[in-house]
């Protein structure tokens, strides 16, 4: 479980807080999405729990353990990140997962981790791209690899930039199944932000609207309501039920 309490950052002495005393908690298995417009504290948060930046008060547990005192290899066992502009050089799909196990293997790999990453290329269905170059893959399938990698660190907690930012509507829709499936089969917590509110309805549990730094809505699919929307972003929407589920229509400028 992660647990953050009244976390405040600034990047400097004299600048204007970023993050204003913030809290959310997490259980296991459990999907929080953090929503506000860009410039809300959204990715200083993400920082912040990455052990990036240090907050000048508050505190943040993993767990009941102080992750803010973690050193970095304790952490990374904990939390692995998914960023939203992915990356792998000249690695293979095999081996660019495996460098998620560096936290856990030091310089060199053993017979465990080709085995854990021959698994985890079976159950996130990448075996028959093993051996391609992982940056020259579609979008999708490098966003599936960057979410296998994240998992060979075997962490407790996955943390999302804008999993979907740069995706087709086909491939958000496979990303966020996948990682859906992961949260639930493996009782790992997600937190992640999107820009989509559907997206972010079908894919949550508990949701944190952010703005100028604080948390000022958190809850589940109840805190989505036209006022609540329209004072985040800025923007005027219906909020319409469809076979039960809520939907947001509009997204006019006010």
């Amino acid at each position: 479980m992660i647990n953050v309490e009244n976390v405040s950052f600034r990047y400097g002495k004299q600048s204007p807080l970023v993050l204003d005393g913030i809290s959310l908690a997490l259980g296991d298995g459990e999907i929080g999405i953090l929503l506000g417009r860009n410039g809300s504290g959204k990715t200083t948060l993400f920082r912040t729990l990455l052990g990036i930046e240090t907050p000048e008060s508050g505190s943040v547990s993993f767990d009941g353990e102080d992750l803010l005192r973690m050193k970095r290899k304790e952490r990374a066992a904990r939390i692995a990140y998914v960023p939203q502009h992915i990356h792998f050089g000249e690695l293979s799909v095999f081996d660019a997962i495996l460098a998620g196990r560096v936290s856990r293997f030091g310089f060199r790999s053993g017979a465990d981790d080709a085995e854990a990453v021959g698994r985890i290329l079976r159950e996130t269905g990448l075996e028959s791209l093993k051996d391609r170059n992982a940056e020259r893959l579609s979008g999708g399938e490098k966003q599936k690899v960057a979410i296998a990698r994240a998992l060979a660190q075997e962490p407790r907690m996955l943390v999302f930039d804008e999993p979907t930012g740069n995706l087709d509507i086909a491939n958000e829709e496979l990303i966020l199944r996948e990682a859906k499936r992961v949260a639930r089969e493996r009782n790992i917590t997600i937190l992640s932000s999107l820009h989509d509110l559907n997206r972010a309805l079908e894919f949550g549990d508990r949701f944190f609207f952010l703005k100028e730094g604080k948390i000022r809505y958190a809850g589940g699919t109840e805190t989505f309501a036209e006022d609540v929307i329209q004072e985040i972003f800025d923007i005027d929407v219906r909020i319409v039920e469809l076979d039960g589920r809520k939907i947001v229509l509009g997204g006019k400028r006010k």
